[in-house]
């Protein structure tokens, strides 16, 4: 009939830290098993609950921390809810619910409906012009062509590149295509006469991209130098170089709300603002990044052989990791309505909700016939002004068209249809 005394004290039983003795206040005591604490939750002496009066109940979790457990060793999908009301402290045991994916957006799917070939050599840029009547593109063969976007007829070819062209860009702001390549050279073809006007020397590699700045009359153009370099449009000067990047700068991007400039190396983002660094990001990949802007949500995307990941402006925060798309991503492209497109260079190309993540379509297109299948990369990928149609820029030497399916019906639309049917 003696009823038995339970005391547990102390909730470190060894010294806070390496060096520190024990003193008279903290009271060792042999730390309890987890099947032991349960037990003393269950069934606790009478003594102990007169010692406790405010407490009508004691929970697992509550014992855990007396104890010295962390809550972490609580049994799984269980944990303790403490509700303050008039001075008593409630506990009860509540299941967890389970972390709930946001639903996606719906978007129908994108279907090939255009082949274009002409090019003798890899298609490695594409950019489409702002009136959304033609688009360029830049290949292996040291020739850019322009096409007509409606009939995909070709209407220009400019040669002058001794070494493959990896990048071009049309002027908003003037009648100007600018393009770069792997012979280090930086050009400025004027489209009223459809030659070079000006010529941007000072890299001492080979140019890997390229881009305008959408309100500044200036250039930025990257280098396997390892450095980015800003431009006057007009007098060829070289305004800054960007240096401190540690590999070759693959990608850049101007930002259009501030005079902000995004590289993409070998393992690092960062962003530029002013010629000054703002911020680094470290980024887990083997190849070069690839970036892409989405001006709506002032966030942007950086691409990896392994995944996609998106970050947050002004600071660099990470939002999410985009993973699925298991092969090395060279392009992204993004637009209005929130779809990501990235392709790779085993010929798949994937489709994303930009806010949630969800992949809601891969496509793998064949290659054009005569080609192996290995020729199947995809090194860029563009929609066109309008965002209706997506041009993709491939190793099989061809550009390919896609467009929204306009018959995909949302599922849920669908089903009400389908009820309100069978209703009568």
């Amino acid at each position: 009939g003696q009823e038995l005394e339970y005391l547990i004290t102390g909730t470190h039983p060894y010294p806070p830290g390496p060096g520190v003795a024990l003193t008279a206040d903290t009271k060792v005591q042999r730390m309890p098993s987890e099947s032991a604490a349960q037990s003393l939750a269950v069934a606790l002496p009478a003594s102990q609950a007169r010692l406790d009066a405010n407490r009508t109940a004691a929970g697992v979790g509550d014992v855990y921390r007396h104890a010295g457990i962390s809550e972490r060793s609580q049994p799984p999908g269980m944990s303790v809810a403490m509700v303050e009301a008039g001075g008593n402290k409630n506990s009860a045991l509540m299941a967890k619910k389970a972390p709930t994916m946001p639903k996606p957006q719906w978007h129908p799917p994108w279907k090939l409906y255009r082949v274009i070939s002409g090019h003798l050599g890899w298609v490695r840029c594409i950019a489409v012009e702002p009136g959304n009547q033609w688009f360029v593109t830049g290949s292996a063969d040291r020739t850019i062509k322009i096409w007509d976007l409606a009939s995909g007829k070709l209407k220009l070819s400019l040669t002058g590149h001794i070494s493959t062209v990896r990048g071009v860009i049309v002027s908003a702001r003037s009648p100007y295509l600018f393009s770069c390549g792997e012979d280090k050279q930086v050009k400025c073809w004027d489209l009223e006469y459809n030659k070079v006007i000006r010529h941007y020397h000072g890299h001492l590699s080979a140019v890997y991209g390229l881009d305008l700045h959408p309100t500044i009359d200036v250039l930025v153009t990257c280098s396997r130098d390892s450095t980015a370099r800003i431009w006057d449009v007009r007098t060829k000067a070289s305004v800054h170089t960007l240096s401190g990047h540690t590999n070759a700068v693959a990608t850049v991007k101007c930002q259009a709300a501030e005079p902000q400039i995004i590289t993409g190396i070998v393992g690092v983002v960062s962003q530029v603002h002013d010629c000054k660094t703002m911020f680094a990001v470290p980024v887990a990949v083997l190849n070069f990044n690839i970036l892409c802007l989405f001006s709506f949500s002032y966030t942007f995307a950086s691409g990896s052989p392994d995944n996609i990941k998106q970050w947050k402006f002004p600071d660099g925060n990470f939002i999410q990791n985009l993973s699925g798309h298991n092969a090395i991503i060279n392009t992204l492209a993004v637009n209005s309505d929130g779809v990501l497109v990235s392709g790779a260079d085993n010929g798949t190309m994937h489709l994303w909700d930009w806010r949630t993540g969800y992949n809601f379509q891969r496509v793998h297109a064949a290659v054009q016939p005569g080609s192996l299948d290995s020729e199947s990369g995809i090194f860029a990928c563009v929609f066109d002004q309008s965002e209706s149609r997506l041009l993709t820029a491939e190793a099989d030497k061809t550009i390919k068209v896609y467009k929204e399916d306009e018959t995909a019906v949302c599922p849920s639309v669908f089903l009400m249809y389908f009820h309100e049917i069978y209703r009568f």
